[in-house]
């Protein structure tokens, strides 16, 4: 029974190596971007593009110009979903550009987090005015209980 399941494993990672060879799902995302090459802490070069798609692992990008291979790359991308309906979000992404092809750009992340975005004074009383459990102004949360 071993050698059967040894036979199906060997012809799964067979079909991987001629066909697609990413485990992460993709999703269609075209998403703002901003991003910075790093090399040796420092800043070499800056620019902006939009995302194509993006995985759990990384993405592709087509950005303003062409860029090199195997540098690491920082990324703010634009997140289309407010935090508390109020504040916009940003991925933060930190990685290497694992290919270029012209202005499309492929991207292994090393690491990533949201980050809220500062929020202009002129929206800062909306933050306290969102209800955290149900409906402030009846007096009924969202379980349909009375406070």
């Amino acid at each position: 029974m071993n050698s059967l399941r040894t036979g199906q494993t060997e012809r799964n990672e067979s079909e991987k190596i001629g066909g697609e060879r990413r485990t992460d799902r993709r999703y269609d995302l075209s998403l703002n971007v901003r991003w910075k090459l790093i090399r040796r802490r420092r800043v070499l070069d800056s620019g902006t593009g939009i995302t194509i798609d993006v995985s759990s692992g990384g993405l592709l990008l087509e950005t303003d110009r062409e860029l090199p291979s195997g540098l690491n790359i920082e990324l703010s991308i634009s997140w289309p979903v407010l935090l508390h309906n109020v504040a916009p979000l940003q991925l933060v992404v930190a990685g290497r550009v694992v290919r270029t092809t012209g202005q499309r750009i492929g991207i292994r992340m090393t690491q990533h987090e949201f980050r809220t975005l500062s929020i202009p004074a002129e929206r800062r009383g909306e933050m306290a005015m969102v209800p955290r459990h149900g409906n402030i102004a009846t007096g009924i949360s969202s379980n349909g209980k009375t406070h």
